[in-house]
């Protein structure tokens, strides 16, 4: 019975609602799970066939031990998903990469430590010109968290936002807030390595000048969906980008598309999450199934390459 490690943090498994249905599907589909954190030093990683991350929800705080730690995990045993994709996902720069391979992604600027941020904050609303709204963020960051949106006119307080992640040695991102997730919401496509599995909607979480949020897990609402044909098009279409990308090796076990609908009523790119997306298994009868048996077949794929002869 193949042994894998579901990787949660010390402070996160009671909020990640996946476990309770994850562990028990892994069991009846052949494997022996155990639920451990990665900021547990006594754990040996090396005693499992395969070490999946679930909800390490603190690595921003602490990005480099946890790449770090990854690195390690990834000599030691099978790192899902690979360590290449959870390096280029934790840092929202991937957004510029995609974009430049023709991805459809909500348009972003990002403002880097040392910037000059009024001159950046100025471009950036001339660039958004037709938006009402913008969206400050951290390039690192989860759930929300440091997450603020601004009504245009309120350039002071755009850029004190900016200046407060840069002056942290932060990258700061700005995006127009299209005003289409009000009615229609965000949708989240799951994504498991045999393909599509199941979709939710999510309702629209960031308040007009609200304070920025600083917790990982903001409240939210969220029911199942059934995503349209373009947004299924445009998902299928990301993920085969990323399994072309020169620099991102190894299939994918799971990944999250959320997409927002943009004025001409396309879906965009929001995000894309190959490191520690909630799933939402419980919004989707069979899906927590359907993911243990992705890893399962994940596993004995790897085992059949292992055990083929070498022909010469």
């Amino acid at each position: 019975m193949p042994r894998i490690a579901l990787v949660t943090a010390i402070g996160s498994r009671a909020q990640d609602a996946d476990l309770d249905l994850l562990v028990p599907a892994c069991t009846a589909a052949g494997l022996h799970p155990d639920v451990l954190a990665w900021d547990d030093p006594s754990v040996s990683w090396a005693r499992f066939d395969a070490v999946v991350l679930r909800s390490p929800w603190n690595y921003m705080d602490r990005l480099p031990e946890f790449l770090a730690w990854c690195a390690r995990v990834d000599r030691a045993s099978r790192l899902l998903n690979p360590i290449q994709v959870v390096r280029w996902n934790t840092d929202k720069h991937y957004l510029a990469d995609l974009a430049a391979r023709g991805v459809p992604v909500v348009p972003t600027r990002f403002v880097e430590p040392g910037e000059d941020v009024d001159a950046a904050v100025a471009t950036c609303l001339d660039a958004f010109g037709e938006a009402a709204e913008l969206v400050v963020k951290p390039a690192v960051s989860a759930g929300s968290r440091d997450t603020q949106r601004h009504a245009r006119a309120n350039v002071e307080a755009i850029a004190g936002h900016v200046r407060r992640l840069t002056g942290a040695g932060r990258s700061a991102m700005l995006q127009p807030y299209l005003a289409a997730v009000d009615e229609h919401g965000e949708t989240a496509l799951l994504h498991f390595a045999d393909g599509y599995s199941h979709a939710i909607r999510k309702a629209a979480l960031l308040t007009p000048d609200g304070s920025a949020r600083s917790h990982a897990s903001a409240p939210e609402v969220i029911r199942p969906t059934e995503p349209a044909a373009e947004e299924r098009a445009l998902a299928e279409r990301v993920l085969a980008i990323v399994a072309a990308h020169p620099a991102l090796g190894g299939p994918l076990a799971y990944a999250r598309v959320d997409l927002l609908r943009g004025a001409d009523g396309q879906p965009y790119l929001l995000e894309l999450e190959l490191c520690e997306p909630a799933l939402f298994l419980a919004h989707a009868a069979g899906s927590a199934e359907r993911f243990a048996a992705a890893l399962r077949k994940l596993l004995e794929t790897a085992a059949d390459v292992r055990r083929a002869p070498s022909g010469h």
